[in-house]
């Protein structure tokens, strides 16, 4: 089993990768981004050479009452919220209120849906039609069990993101930003939605999640939007708006790419002292069982980072060979890599004191696990250290459990929300649950 490295900005590199047991024609995108980015980059990492995909699809057989994840000694891991339908990713709102986003992959078309049955791609994720809903879960005595739960909000169309600035509340579709209004306490939105930005539709794989972040006062939105392929398979012209951050003003105008190549971006935060914003990506397919790492890093505006025609800074990629040189030499090299295959989706930065000193301002990244490699990787949260607001440690182990051997898992954990009580909520969209850990008393 080969070890997990870390690659930050001002240290030495640390070499090695992390596994589990667990179109000639120019983009778009890069064309209208500001790829002049000059901060100083980490180190370029030792890669192994492109080879050959493998497949190897888990299969999903849930939880048994009573059966949890694991967390380190000194954690204790409970079943928040069960008899969900793919939960992706929790919001907690300023009363304590936590949103439960349930949404998942629509395969669409006789073709895709047997092309799924058959490669076994189907066991390893719900199928169907997307629950589109949006469940809120109240807590109101803190116990760590939800005593009010409700529809709070439906009828939306593969919801990932959700954000609230004042008495508006964000929901990030898979096509657009909707906006409602909201008050505080209140349980269920019935108000009609108002479109104020429509997003590019459709993708490869689960390329489908839009997600939210604010700045601090409010006054911009970040959008995470991924590609729509693999690494250009379809033509560039197609990836417009996409493999992007984007960034807006509250009613949807003003939008610019805030950066770009960053082939699908899904969670994000901001560092609690650097103030920084990062974002967790899932790197591309098919070079082999250690190619390319997914990862985390801070995101430098106006900063492209290499998707399709390289990966991990300058690494050319053999399938889009000579066709950029240009933005190949300006692509940014990521601050930590998180393993191959392991689609790296949540992202948090623990900014309480509930856990020990070690996870202070720390980040978790929920790590949904893959299929294009040999042996599972992924379905586990890690932890990666951080110190006055930069990695200082290898990304670590903290809630696994989810692999049972190498063919069947209990779920895939995505997103990951830190609680103002400062517990961890974690959600199994594929286990349909979402488990809070919490530091034992």
């Amino acid at each position: 089993m080969k070890k997990p490295f870390v690659l930050f900005t001002y240290a030495i590199l640390l070499a090695g990768f992390m596994s589990s047991c667990g179109q000639g024609k120019k983009s778009e995108n890069a064309e209208n981004t500001d790829t002049t980015a000059t901060a100083e980059a980490p180190t370029a990492p030792d890669l192994p050479p492109p080879g050959k995909g493998s497949n190897h699809f888990s299969n999903v057989i849930g939880w048994k009452d009573g059966q949890t994840p694991q967390a380190p000694e000194g954690f204790v891991v409970t079943e928040f919220a069960r008899d969900l339908k793919n939960p992706r990713t929790t919001y907690v709102l300023p009363n304590g209120d936590v949103l439960v986003v349930e949404s998942q992959t629509e395969r669409k078309g006789i073709v895709k849906k047997v092309t799924s049955a058959i490669s076994g791609k189907a066991d390893s994720e719900a199928s169907g039609k997307s629950a589109n809903r949006i469940t809120l879960l109240r807590d109101a005595n803190k116990d760590g069990k939800p005593e009010l739960r409700e529809t709070f909000l439906e009828g939306l169309n593969q919801p990932f993101g959700v954000l609230l600035i004042g008495n508006t509340l964000y929901v990030a579709n898979t096509d657009g930003i909707v906006t409602f209004p909201y008050q505080t306490g209140q349980t269920k939105i019935t108000a009609k939605g108002k479109s104020i930005m429509s997003l590019p539709a459709g993708g490869y794989n689960n390329h489908w999640t839009r997600n939210l972040l604010a700045n601090a006062d409010g006054s911009k939105i970040y959008i995470s939007v991924g590609s729509g392929s693999n690494v250009g398979d379809n033509g560039m012209e197609h990836e417009v708006r996409r493999a992007n951050i984007l960034e807006i003003s509250p009613d949807g105008t003003g939008e610019r790419i805030f950066a770009s190549g960053l082939r699908n971006p899904v969670g994000m935060d901001w560092n609690p002292d650097s103030k920084t914003l990062w974002t967790a990506v899932n790197e591309r397919d098919e070079l082999g069982d250690d190619l390319v790492p997914d990862y985390i890093t801070s995101v430098k505006e106006g900063g492209f980072y290499g998707w399709p025609y390289s990966y991990y800074g300058q690494h050319e990629d053999p399938r889009r060979k000579g066709e950029r040189p240009d933005l190949v030499k300006k692509a940014l090299i990521p601050d930590v890599a998180v393993g191959s295959h392991t689609a790296s989706l949540g992202l948090a930065f623990y900014d309480k004191k509930a856990f020990p000193e070690k996870y202070r301002n720390g980040a978790f990244i929920g790590q949904r696990g893959s299929w294009n490699r040999s042996a599972f990787a992924g379905y586990k949260v890690i932890f990666v250290p951080f110190t006055n607001g930069k990695p200082s440690g290898k990304p670590e182990d903290f809630l696994t459990g989810f692999i049972i051997d190498d063919k069947d898992v209990h779920g895939r954990p995505v997103g990951v929300t830190v609680t103002p009580d400062g517990a961890l909520l974690v959600a199994d969209d594929a286990g349909n649950r979402v488990w809070r850990v919490s530091a034992k008393q």
